[in-house]
C-alpha cells in the first residue's frame, strides 16, 4: 500500500514540473479591443424649434449628413452610424414633425421641404459643418439636394438610396398624390389619409423583402407611435403636397448633378413601389461616374441589407473623401 501511495505522489510530481510556467497568453479579438462608439442625442433651437439630431465620431473628421425619410426619423440610420463613426462625424437631424424634433400645428408653421432644407443649413452651420457628404433616402432627397442648390460648394460627396430626381421615378404609387398636386380639395386631401395609417407604414418596411426576420418591428411601432400624435396628420398631408414643389426642380436638381460632378455611390432596393427603380439608372445620364448597385429590397433597405451596404458606404467614403484630406 505504501508502495502505491509513494508512485501516486511521484506521479503527481512530474505533471507539476511539466506545466509551462510561462503559459501564451491569449491575444484579445479586434472586436474586443475596439473602443464603442458613443453616440449623442441633441437638439438645437431653429426658428423656435427643438430640432434634435444624432451626433457620433471625431469632431475634426470629415461630416456624413444622413436626411432621413417618410415616415421615420434619424431612428433609420441607428445601426449605420456607429459604422460609420470610426473615421467620420455623422449627423443626422429629424425634420420638425418627426422622430424627436418638435411637430407645431400647421397652421403655426410652414411644413415644406424648403423650410427643411434652411433649417438643416443653419443646424449644419451651427454646428460648424462647412462641407459634408450627404446620404439621401427618400424625403431627405428633395431636402438634401434643394440644400446642395444653396451651397453647391459644400457638398463632398453623395450618397443615395431610394431618393428620387427623376420623373421616371415616380411611378404607379403616385397617382393618387399628383391627383392632389392638381387639385388640392379636401375629398383628394382625404384620400391619401391611409398613407399615414399602420398598414402602409408596416408596408414600407416588410415589401419587397425576402426574409422578414431581418426587420424588427419596433421600427413601424415607433413611427407609428408619431404619426398617430395629435395634428400629426395634418403635418404629412401638407408635406405630400408640397412634395409637388420638388418636380419643377428636377432639372435644377440634374445641372447640379452635371456641374459639380460628386462622387456619387447608389445603393437601391430595387423591390421598393414607392421609389422604384426605374428612379436609380437615370442619375447615371448625370452622373457617368456613379457606382450604382442595385439590391434585392425594399424601400428601407438599412433594415435587411446594412452588411451589404454599410461596407460599401465606408469603402465609397474612404476612397473619395478621406484620402482628399
Amino acid at each position: 500500500m505504501k508502495t502505491l501511495l509513494l508512485l501516486l505522489q511521484l506521479a503527481a510530481m512530474a505533471l507539476v514540473t511539466s506545466v509551462d510556467i510561462n503559459p501564451v497568453v491569449a491575444k484579445e479579438s479586434p472586436a474586443a479591443t475596439a473602443t464603442p462608439i458613443t453616440v449623442y442625442y441633441r437638439s438645437k433651437t431653429i426658428d423656435g424649434i427643438n430640432m434634435f439630431y444624432r451626433e457620433a465620431g471625431p469632431s475634426n473628421a470629415p461630416v456624413v449628413l444622413l436626411l432621413h425619410g417618410f415616415p421615420t426619423s434619424s431612428h433609420m440610420f441607428r445601426n449605420l452610424i456607429p459604422l460609420l463613426a470610426d473615421r467620420y462625424r455623422v449627423i443626422a437631424p429629424d425634420y420638425p414633425g418627426f422622430g424627436e424634433s418638435d411637430a407645431p400645428d400647421h397652421k403655426k408653421f410652414e411644413y415644406t421641404f424648403g423650410h427643411f432644407a434652411d433649417m438643416v443649413n443653419t443646424l449644419l452651420e451651427q454646428l460648424g459643418a462647412p462641407t459634408y457628404t450627404m446620404y439621401v433616402m427618400d424625403y431627405g432627397a428633395p431636402v438634401g439636394y434643394r440644400l446642395a442648390l444653396k451651397h453647391p460648394e459644400r457638398v463632398s460627396a453623395l450618397i443615395v438610396q431610394n431618393g428620387n430626381a427623376y420623373e421616371e421615378g415616380l411611378r404607379e404609387f403616385w397617382n393618387p398624390i399628383k391627383a392632389y398636386w392638381a387639385d388640392n380639395s379636401e375629398k383628394n386631401r382625404e384620400a391619401l389619409a391611409g398613407l399615414v395609417k399602420l398598414e402602409t407604414t408596416k408596408f414600407q418596411y416588410t415589401d419587397g423583402v425576402k426574409d422578414l426576420a431581418r426587420i424588427s418591428p419596433d421600427n413601424w411601432v415607433q413611427d407609428q407611435a408619431k404619426l398617430d400624435r395629435p395634428g400629426n396628420k395634418d403635418i404629412q398631408l401638407d408635406l405630400f403636397l408640397d412634395y409637388g414643389t420638388n418636380v419643377p426642380l428636377y432639372p435644377k436638381f440634374q445641372a447640379f448633378f452635371r456641374d459639380r460632378a460628386p462622387p456619387t455611390l447608389i445603393v437601391w432596393g430595387k423591390n421598393d413601389k414607392i421609389f422604384p427603380e426605374q428612379g436609380a439608372h437615370p442619375y447615371l445620364r448625370d452622373l457617368p461616374k456613379a457606382e450604382l448597385h442595385i439590391l434585392e429590397t425594399g424601400h428601407f433597405a438599412l433594415e435587411d441589407k446594412l452588411d451589404l451596404i454599410a461596407p460599401l458606404i465606408h469603402n465609397f467614403l474612404d476612397r473619395t473623401v478621406a484620402r482628399h484630406r
